[in-house]
């Protein structure tokens, strides 16, 4: 059953066809019955070629649906003026009416909702029923023009179902895009967030282990102690490096099982203490301090501010020069957290900070401003007038949770 439902769907001419070669074979019976009656008058005989006519009607009525609807109307007329009375294939009307207003131009369904309209009153008009009173006409003629009615009533209801349809179809489709869309800038995002983690881990201690390795290496022989000690930092650096990175991969791996502590929490600014203690070890001065009341942060601020703070003493050691120091300010607004770090080097590089890095260099630069855009704040960076390096943010603070 469902082979000859989905051939018929493939073939709807050949359905139609077939079913006008029924409506003329009935029509050439009813057609053989009034030349019978008639005793060969030859009024009849214009019917077969009308029958024809609209059989063709009924199997072309898919493929040129508005071409058929005239010829139908011309078939009609020709009816009227030749006195040939309704008939079976009469009916080809009712199906090219559905057709039309389901399926065809809609100025070819207003001309077929007004020609089945006009139908039943013609025909009255044209053959009249002798045994009917004047009410017994009009009754006649209304009964004539409902099947013609309810025909374009059909197809109409058709052709808004259908358009109906292809519209919950398409804003399925353009939902979809934009469900894509969406996942696309969600991934880009997260990239983006997981690569300014990995940027601020890795250049950090990177850093801190390269110049106490240097260090190390040049103590090496005059002063064990002092190269034990660098290898106990870097030993120590790189444990927390790898700590860092666990908890980065371990958003990469959301899916698989995961232990309680297997991860890290986040840096925040109770952590600044250690940090600048590293760095001091490592050889580079840095002078910090705290202004206003501390109080709870959202981790958004707290990782946005240890970042910074991370990124820029990561700058000062690389950029500063070898008797370069540091100074950090975090001060607690009513309505915000400022951060202030400043160095006395020789300054970044033109290219790490203008319009935020250039030709691949001032990722970090880059990071930052894209944290502090996140958490709805401000930054500077730039040279000092005195010489050295200066970068300034302002974070809003909301209600912690």
């Amino acid at each position: 059953m469902q082979r000859l439902y989905d051939f018929l769907r493939r073939y709807p001419t050949w359905v139609d066809s077939f079913w006008a070669v029924a409506l003329l074979g009935i029509s050439w019976v009813s057609i053989s019955n009034l030349n019978g009656a008639a005793k060969g008058s030859s009024s009849i005989f214009p019917a077969l070629p009308i029958a024809v006519v609209l059989s063709a009607v009924v199997a072309l009525r898919r493929r040129m649906p508005e071409k058929m609807l005239l010829l139908a109307v011309a078939a009609g007329l020709a009816q009227l003026v030749l006195d040939v009375p309704s008939a079976p294939e009469d009916f080809a009307m009712l199906v090219i009416i559905y057709t039309v207003a389901a399926n065809g131009a809609r100025w070819a369904s207003r001309l077929a909702l007004i020609g089945g309209l006009c139908a039943g009153t013609l025909s009255q008009l044209r053959w009249p029923a002798t045994e009917a009173s004047g009410p017994g006409g009009v009754f006649i003629a209304i009964f004539q023009t409902v099947p013609f009615a309810l025909a374009w009533v059909l197809g109409d209801s058709i052709r808004t179902r259908r358009a109906y349809l292809a519209q919950l179809e398409e804003r399925a489709a353009r939902l979809e895009k934009e469900r894509e869309a969406q996942a696309k800038v969600a991934v880009a995002a997260e990239r983006a967030r997981i690569a300014r983690e990995l940027h601020d881990v890795v250049a950090h201690n990177v850093s801190v282990m390269v110049v106490q390795a240097d260090g190390a290496a040049y103590v090496m022989d005059t002063a064990p102690d002092q190269a034990k000690k660098a290898l106990e930092t870097i030993s120590g650096t790189g444990r927390q490096a790898l700590a860092e990175m666990r908890r980065l991969l371990g958003v990469l791996r959301t899916g698989e099982h995961q232990e309680v502590g297997e991860y890290v929490p986040q840096p925040d600014v109770e952590q600044l203490d250690e940090l600048i203690e590293q760095c001091r070890t490592s050889g580079l001065p840095v002078d910090f301090k705290v202004e206003g009341t501390p109080r709870p942060l959202p981790s958004g601020v707290e990782l946005t501010a240890y970042r910074i703070v991370q990124e820029a003493l990561t700058n000062t050691r690389k950029h500063g020069g070898p008797n370069a120091g540091a100074s950090v300010r975090l001060v607690y607004f009513d309505d915000g957290l400022g951060l202030l770090v400043e160095d006395d080097g020789k300054g970044a590089p033109h290219e790490l900070y203008e319009e935020g890095g250039a030709d691949g260099q001032g990722h970090g630069l880059i990071g930052m401003r894209e944290r502090v855009g996140m958490v709805g704040g401000t930054l500077d960076a730039g040279p000092r007038p005195g010489g050295g390096f200066r970068i300034s943010a302002l974070l809003p603070l909301k209600a912690a949770h």
